[in-house]
């Protein structure tokens, strides 16, 4: 066997060891969290700190590289899932809300934390504001049991999960327009023709608008597309819905890339329009929705088994990926610019919503949005861009700080929402004042006009 033959096979070997420890560890994680009650998110970030850059047993150039793979193809099974799980319905009563949030919000979220993050580490604005982008996006995976075990009410908990799972794909298009203003003639054509006309700043916005809207065009398309050829060609059965589905996902996400626009947000609302064929589509018999019905829950079945596994090993392999000395280094500064974003920047970019759901109710929303998956597939990335074009804006330190500082507001934001979540409800929502039932019954007379 030669050199390189050699070499594959050592590569196997890694990838077999890593690939048995990270599910074997991640069961037990999930056993741990459930039996504690506590979120397994933050273990799967430690344990993947003691395989990789602790111990040692995972080599940790092989973890990154392979981080690099797997967080695009997870990101694209998780939010395609994801938008499978909203309700038309629902996104409608409370769209104001969830528009401005994750909009306003977003920029906002965005613009203060990669303010903070330049202030307190001396860094260029942009790559504060790549920072900012990444962390933008919440994620209250982790409280939806929480929710439901402290009864909080319905309005409240649906706001913030669809907030976001539309703020997660809009959050990389935030992050694709700073690493675009970054590296404006080798990310994107149509930003380095949009700097070309208006400058760096109005092809940013012009960009973020393209990609919104050629994005949402793009999973419409694709999402009545799928509907239509289920119905057509009869998929029902397992298993050629969830091959469908699955190759349905990454068609649509490579159309999005080819156009230059969002593939990750063209997935997600491919999975909305699937998701709610019942509302969006047209049936000839009851029989064929039911059909439908049957497939459309088979292939959701699959892809949040396929979603569960992918952020398993997107957290592993994001604490795999760390270098130690630098994260241990910046845990204060880190630790500052995860409380800036829970406590200033969180409620200040979700002041817009104030007047619709007063004040007890808006802070509770402002003070329950934890970071999680996508800034924790982004972490890498100006590592991995700043390693591809070289010394510039965005250099290797940079990048090694912007994944350590991420890495810690992701793990320090689950962990105190989390915990004070049963002491925000007691304090913010049991307590009803005329406001509030004046406002319910406004609510019950909107439902039943």
């Amino acid at each position: 066997m030669g050199a390189q033959g050699g070499e594959s096979m050592v590569a196997i070997e890694v990838a077999a060891e890593l690939l048995v420890a990270v599910l074997i560890l991640g069961v037990l994680a999930m056993v741990i969290g459930r039996k504690l009650n506590i979120s397994y998110v933050p273990l799967f970030i430690l344990l993947g700190i003691l395989i990789g850059p602790l111990f040692e047993l995972i080599p940790r150039s092989f973890s990154h590289e392979l981080f690099e793979y797997l967080r695009v193809f997870g990101l694209v099974i998780i939010l395609f899932t994801e938008g499978h799980n909203l309700s038309w319905r629902l996104l409608k009563r409370n769209s104001t809300t969830i528009l401005l949030l994750d909009t306003v919000g977003v920029l906002l979220t965005a613009l203060l934390a990669g303010w903070f993050f330049s202030w307190l580490f001396d860094a260029p604005f942009l790559v504060g504001f790549l920072f900012g982008a990444i962390i933008s996006a919440t994620d209250p995976a982790t409280l939806i049991p929480l929710f439901r075990q402290y009864r909080v009410e319905q309005d409240i908990e649906t706001t913030i999960v669809t907030e976001s799972i539309f703020n997660d794909p809009l959050g990389i298009v935030l992050t694709t327009v700073a690493i675009a203003m970054l590296y404006p003639d080798a990310v994107s054509q149509v930003f380095a023709f949009f700097s070309g006309h208006v400058g760096i700043y109005g092809a940013s916005i012009l960009y973020f608008l393209y990609e919104l809207l050629a994005s949402i065009l793009v999973g419409v398309a694709m999402g009545f597309f799928g509907y239509w050829f289920i119905k057509k060609a009869e998929i029902f059965e397992f298993p050629e819905i969830e091959i469908f589905a699955l190759g349905l996902a990454f068609l649509t996400f490579l159309i999005g890339e080819k156009l230059d626009a969002s593939g990750y947000l063209a997935a997600t609302v491919a999975g909305l329009v699937l998701g709610n064929f019942k509302v969006l589509g047209r049936f000839r018999s009851l029989a064929v929705m039911e059909n439908v019905l049957k497939a459309v829950s088979l292939e959701v079945d699959f892809n949040e088994s396929l979603s569960a596994i992918a952020t398993l090993f997107i957290f592993f392999l994001l604490g795999a990926s760390l270098d130690l000395g630098i994260f241990t280094g910046n845990l204060v500064k880190g630790l500052l610019v995860a409380y800036f974003i829970m406590l200033v920047a969180r409620p200040i970019a979700a002041l817009p919503i104030l007047k619709r759901w007063g004040f007890r109710r808006y802070l509770f929303i402002s003070l329950e949005g934890p970071r999680g998956i996508v800034p924790s597939a982004l972490a890498s990335l100006p590592l991995a861009l700043a390693t591809k074009y070289g010394d510039g804006t965005l250099t290797v330190h940079w990048g090694e700080v912007i994944l350590a500082v991420t890495v810690i507001t992701v793990f320090a934001s689950i962990v105190t929402e989390t915990l004070w979540l049963p002491v925000l409800k007691r304090v913010l929502l049991e307590t009803e004042t005329v406001e509030d039932r004046i406002r319910k019954m406004q609510a019950r007379k909107a439902r039943k006009s």
